[in-house]
């Protein structure tokens, strides 16, 4: 009886050790770690989300998802967790398995066992039992959470005669085991036996063990031959439930898996969806089942098998019919079948036929339109143009329509980085990653062609690291399109009129280096390009920053080329009002000079913080440069620099600047310096840090009479009176042919 007994247990110890190895021998294949972290310590697997330490690989930062799931390895042999040796992790059910402490009471001796402080981790209420051995004994597991005490026990009795008890029973009598309670957190574990009872002569033995491991012995009476028993843990990942996660950064259910939050308390845990196996905590996600290869299929057999994604279909080979599932089968067409096919491919055959010859005159009459677009849009005048240019490496790339959609993402209007009065202007990113700006021009009429494809030719001969480099055009659409490298940082205008922080010296050297650059730009243009270029419109908002604030003079929509046998152009006012040079406006003719003048308006933009027209200031003060040259007159130029600015350091500097910005602004075109002077000027100011004045009160006194030299002179133009100045504000009015910008 007892040989047998033995026998039976036996089997069902092997049984169960079986199963648990073949549903982790199945886990193994896919509880993969993250590159460069351990996946094994001793003979475990450490599958995600749990992990040692950080990964080996630089930057990848920790092994595991959050804190609680760290382990460790103890001479890469015992995986511990807490006070825990863990012996399997399966990532399926969500369950840690690990040895935990015995609990004892022997000879007046008692042990408690505590742990398991996180709420993510609880005692698996399925996979466990609560069990005392011992005569006359009684065990408590107690379980303290959310400042709430949850206990469960049972007691055990002999009756002084242990020919009663069974091998393999745990009834109560010399042993007893009760069903875990769920959400068994913080755990403490007493074993006791009855006070005054003649029958405990042995120890109390209390214990958590996983359901179906220990078996119980008459021996274990006297001599309990554990200190440690498996048991299960349930785990799960964050700390709200599905719902709550989803749209939260760490949710940690990846691609091809499913959120599952039932029968939780806390958090909730991953699994991959139906047709999908492997880790759904790893950042690579599920991967798909080949159901073909695997018993998991409705097909006849593998032949008949089609894999898909998630799933697989059935077929039937050449010549049959059906569904080539087990309940459907296949079989041979009959001829009434082949005929219905002949016919359906026949139509078929028709249907195509005539679709193609459709879509062959809709795609000529696509390419007709595109001609008729590209002849509209100036490409006949741009390829003269280009035609006639010696150097010809540079010359921009033409574009297609769908490139630049792609590029844009259809024209989303997110993408707009900027408005104006020729057009739109979208960030985009060509094929080779290169992000670009795609300049997209409003439906322009006759007049504005000869603009827009006059800014492709200025453009497409400039080289120069000041100067937005064109990359090309697109003529093939109703509306035009240029192509601009991109320039990150906006523009001059948002930095002087939107940035916070313009309190310390550097926000000084930044704009003076901003000045110094333009200036080269401009300098550039008028004297060293192969023809002389008149930018026509140089305001802030025509001066882009990159991320080193390095400045990029753009927009050459109304530049113009001049003539190397002229030195001034008779054509339209165009511009922007409080950057238009006065003598431009009143003579129509175009000189070098122009320009000047609208960059004094930027240094005295730079200097002020102020905008060129500002209706908030007095009547009289109404345009900057009138009231910068005022504060000049008045000899209160300090009060005019932006606050902030100004320091002992930079004084100097300022007041070259001032006084160089007054210059740029005098009435008369041909007193006022040539943009190749003011370069070097500017340039100048720059190297002065480098090398100070030794004779500052000479030099002081030198400025001071350059100064009251310079603003006297400009105001013998204007009058005494800053009226005057308004009044010539207030003309402008009057041009019947200046263009107006808002500010493109």
């Amino acid at each position: 009886m007892k040989l047998n007994t033995n026998l039976t247990q036996l089997c069902t110890i092997l049984i169960v050790i079986i199963s648990i190895a073949r549903v982790f021998a199945s886990d193994e294949s896919f509880s993969s770690s993250l590159p460069g972290c351990k996946n094994t310590c001793g003979n475990v697997k450490i599958p995600y989300p749990f992990g040692i330490s950080n990964s080996s690989i630089p930057n990848q930062g920790p092994c595991s998802l959050e804190p609680k799931f760290n382990l460790k390895c103890v001479n890469d042999t015992k995986l511990i967790f807490g006070n825990l040796k863990v012996s399997n992790i399966n990532i399926l059910e969500g369950q840690l398995e690990s040895l935990f402490l015995v609990s004892s009471y022997c000879n007046s001796t008692n042990y408690i066992l505590s742990g398991l402080n996180s709420p993510a981790f609880t005692i698996s209420s399925k996979k466990n039992k609560f069990v005392t051995v011992g005569c006359d004994s009684y065990g408590y597991l107690n379980s303290v959470y959310n400042k709430e005490t949850y206990s469960t026990g049972c007691l055990t009795r002999c009756n002084g005669n242990r020919n009663r008890i069974e091998n393999g029973t745990c009834s109560g009598i010399g042993c007893c085991q009760v069903d875990i309670p769920p959400m068994m957190r913080n755990i403490s574990i007493e074993a006791s036996d009855f006070p005054n009872s003649t029958d405990s002569l042995g120890c109390s033995y209390s214990f958590v063990v996983k359901d179906g491991f220990y078996n119980f012995s008459i021996s274990h009476l006297d001599n309990f031959p554990y200190e440690r028993l498996p048991m299960i843990l349930d785990w799960s990942v964050g700390s709200k439930y599905c719902n709550a996660s989803k749209n939260e950064d760490d949710y940690a259910c990846k691609k091809n898996s499913d959120c599952d939050d039932k029968d939780i308390d806390f958090g909730y845990r991953c699994k991959c969806k139906e047709g999908y196996e492997g880790n759904p905590y790893h950042p690579d996600g599920c991967i798909d089942i080949d159901e073909c290869k695997t018993s998991n299929n409705t097909c006849i057999n593998e032949d008949h098998c089609r894999n898909t994604d998630g799933s697989h279909e059935c077929f039937c080979p050449d010549g049959h019919s059906g569904n080539g599932t087990l309940e459907g089968g296949c079989h041979r067409r009959e001829v009434i079948t082949k005929v219905a096919i002949g016919a359906s491919a026949g139509l078929i055959v028709l249907f195509v036929t005539i679709s193609s010859l459709y879509l062959t005159f809709q795609k000529r009459k696509f390419i007709k339109l595109k001609q008729k677009f590209f002849q509209q849009n100036g490409g006949s005048i741009l390829l003269q143009q280009l035609s006639t240019r010696e150097d010809t490496s540079q010359s921009a790339e033409i574009f297609t329509e769908e490139e630049l959609k792609k590029a844009t993402k259809n024209y989303d209007e997110n993408l707009i980085i900027g408005r104006g009065g020729f057009g739109t202007v979208f960030k985009g990113v060509l094929p080779d990653n290169k992000i670009v700006a795609v300049k997209k021009s409003k439906i322009i009429d006759a007049n504005q062609i000869e603009q827009f494809i006059n800014e492709v030719v200025v453009l497409s001969q400039i080289n120069h690291r000041n100067v937005v480099k064109l990359l090309g055009c697109c003529l093939e659409t109703e509306v035009p399109s240029l192509v601009y490298e991109f320039v990150s940082n906006g523009t001059l205008f948002d930095f002087i009129h939107s940035t916070k922080d313009k309190t310390n010296n550097p926000t000084w050297k930044t704009r003076l280096k901003i000045a110094a650059e333009t200036a080269g730009a401009l300098s550039y243009l008028h004297s060293s390009a192969s023809i002389p270029i008149i930018h026509r419109d140089v305001k802030s908002t025509n001066i882009l920053l990159d991320d080193n604030y390095t400045a990029k003079v753009s927009d050459f929509g109304a530049s113009r080329l001049v003539p190397l046998d002229q030195t001034e152009i008779a054509t339209m006012v165009q511009g922007t009002l409080g950057y238009l040079d006065p003598e431009y406006m009143q003579t129509h003719q175009l000189t070098e000079k122009s320009d000047v003048y609208s960059f004094g308006v930027v240094l005295a933009e730079l200097l002020t913080g102020d905008k060129p027209l500002s209706f908030n200031r007095p009547e009289e003060s109404i345009s900057l440069a009138m009231h910068f040259l005022s504060c000049l007159k008045q000899d209160r130029i300090f009060e005019a620099i932006q606050v902030g600015i100004l320091n002992d350091e930079n004084k100097e500097e300022i007041k070259e600047v001032a006084i160089l910005a007054a210059r740029c602004l005098r009435l008369r075109g041909e007193e006022r310096p040539s943009m190749k002077e003011i370069a070097m000027e500017l340039d100048g100011i720059r190297l002065m840090e480098k090398h100070p004045w030794n004779d500052t009160d000479l030099k002081f006194e030198e400025r001071q009479h350059l100064l009251k030299k310079a603003t006297s002179s400009i105001y013998s133009e204007i009058g005494d009176s800053i009226d005057l100045g308004y009044s010539g504000y207030d003309s402008l009015k009057d041009q019947s042919l200046i263009i107006l910008d808002d500010g493109r």
